[in-house]
């Protein structure tokens, strides 16, 4: 086996989780997905695609339709993309995984804004790069962005950028300027950016359709990757699906490297998808209003505690917390979950800035029982 595969971490937010297995009574709140289902319009398409036989290979870069559809979806939100630059995943982390296939070789520099969902950092070590790490700062309990301290992290050295925004699992969010001033920059430097965007409807901050992207700013054919979800906005974390928006020059290579991946994805998921879009017009702004009827309750709720630190999150479906006094996460998460029956994902799951921290996805159907979490929080630290 290789060193670097032996040394990688497991999940920190399935270690939690796996404590908790089996427990009826157990609010959780640790994974980052809805707790509500698949609108059943999705579900039926992928259905009539399974009876009418279509359970065999697809062109490797997706559908024509869907990538027409998702073309067009992202041009509703950005400047016109055209379909011959989508590409269709088997999800987003394989499409974020795709990407680093694409740009990476063993000893590449690699720069990431972190805290950050541990598997954009995991996936160019894997490839053998040295991942150089650029943290947000909190402050109190808003996390911030230094841009002339990433600036200064990206040099001709520089192979790749990795940004998440919205980002998982602080919230934070860039603006048009700062990515204006780091496009430009990684113009300078000739680095790659690979954004990943996919929580880029939920996005609470102003009446904008989608938070700011660097499709926004971006021309064409420069050095940018970015990445899309089903997930997240579509409510399909089980279906696996995703897309990506690349160079035309790199389009050809692409469809290589998912041959030799995945192959495809399912074409009744792809149906799925399409059906999805169709009716996003309508789904995803009450998804994102519900949404934010969460957050607005939840963090209400928290800041009433007066040991609780933490800030509203512009974008994504995370709270993230921090309790004084209480400085080891994962030991205070699986205490939670023994304890008191609540589960919420350890800040040092994604990495150690996030050490001290607590990440409670408020994506949830009745936002009662994210006030029941409060109360088993306030419980647990006797307050």
């Amino acid at each position: 086996m290789r060193h670097v595969i032996a040394d990688l971490d497991a999940s920190r937010i399935r270690e939690v989780a796996n404590a908790g297995l089996g427990r009826s009574d157990v609010l959780a709140f640790w994974f980052g997905e809805s707790d509500e289902p698949t609108p059943a319009p999705v579900c039926q398409a992928a259905i009539r695609s399974i009876e009418a036989g279509e359970v065999f290979y697809a062109h490797n870069l997706g559908l024509p339709e869907l990538r027409e559809a998702q073309a067009a979806y992202i041009s509703s939100l950005h400047p016109a993309v055209s379909a011959e630059r989508v590409a269709i995943t088997s999800s987003g982390v394989s499409a974020l995984m795709l990407a680093q296939q694409l740009l990476v070789d063993a000893g590449d520099e690699v720069v990431a804004v972190v805290p950050v969902w541990p598997n954009l950092t995991a996936q160019p070590a894997i490839l053998g790069a040295r991942v150089k790490r650029v943290s947000l700062h909190p402050h109190e309990g808003a996390w911030q962005l230094d841009l002339d301290e990433l600036l200064a992290a990206i040099t001709p050295a520089t192979r790749v950028l990795i940004v998440n925004s919205p980002n998982n699992p602080t919230g934070w969010t860039l603006t048009h300027a700062e990515i204006g001033q780091i496009l430009a920059h990684c113009r300078r430097t000739g680095t790659w950016i690979v954004s990943d965007e996919v929580y880029e409807r939920l996005y609470f901050a102003d009446a904008a359709a989608a938070a700011p992207s660097f499709l926004d700013l971006a021309e064409p054919d420069d050095r940018l990757l970015v990445v899309h979800s089903f997930s997240k906005s579509f409510l399909m974390t089980g279906w696996r699906l995703g897309s990506l928006v690349v160079p035309p020059r790199l389009m050809e290579h692409l469809g290589k490297l998912i041959e030799f991946n995945t192959s495809c994805a399912p074409v009744f998921v792809q149906r799925a998808g399409l059906a999805a879009l169709a009716a996003a017009p309508d789904a995803v702004p009450a998804l994102r209003a519900r949404l934010r009827h969460c957050r607005d309750t939840l963090v209400g709720a928290l800041r009433e505690l007066p040991r609780v630190e933490l800030a509203m999150p512009p974008g994504a479906m995370y709270a993230f917390l921090r309790v004084d006094g209480e400085a080891d996460s994962l030991a205070l998460a699986k205490r939670l979950v023994h304890e008191h029956g609540l589960g919420l994902a350890p800040g040092v799951a994604f990495g150690a800035e996030g050490e001290g921290w607590l990440r409670w996805c408020f994506a949830s159907k009745q936002p009662e029982r994210l006030l029941q979490g409060v109360d088993r929080l306030a419980a647990a630290l006797r307050l």
